[in-house]
């Protein structure tokens, strides 16, 4: 695993373990769009529990040049496409079903 990842990785746990996680609009409108019965908590917790085998990409943001990680674990049977961005928080950008789509 490149040190970088091992780096974001534990930055983002760390960051979900104190409750420090922004849900954009669009994201919390995904999450609740699942039909999973997951809340803001279970995304704080996935993303606590996230692996370095749930890596996929790492993006560069058009608008911010900022890095976005994009993540694919899966959850309740079901692969999950979770977009974060690292800030003074980790702010996830997107969280909805894989649909085999880099988009996001």
């Amino acid at each position: 695993m490149a040190s970088w990842l091992a780096r974001v990785l534990e930055r983002i746990c760390n960051l979900a373990k104190e409750g420090n996680v922004h849900l954009t609009v669009k994201a919390l409108a995904e999450v609740r769009g699942l039909g999973l019965g997951l809340g803001v908590q279970d995304v704080i917790d996935i993303l606590a529990a996230l692996s370095p085998t749930d890596y996929v990409a790492r993006l560069r943001s058009p608008a911010s040049s900022e890095w976005l990680y994009v993540f694919k674990p899966m959850v309740a049977g079901t692969v999950l496409y979770v977009k974060v961005v690292l800030r003074s928080n980790c702010v996830v950008v997107s969280f909805h079903e894989d649909e085999f789509d880099e988009e996001g």
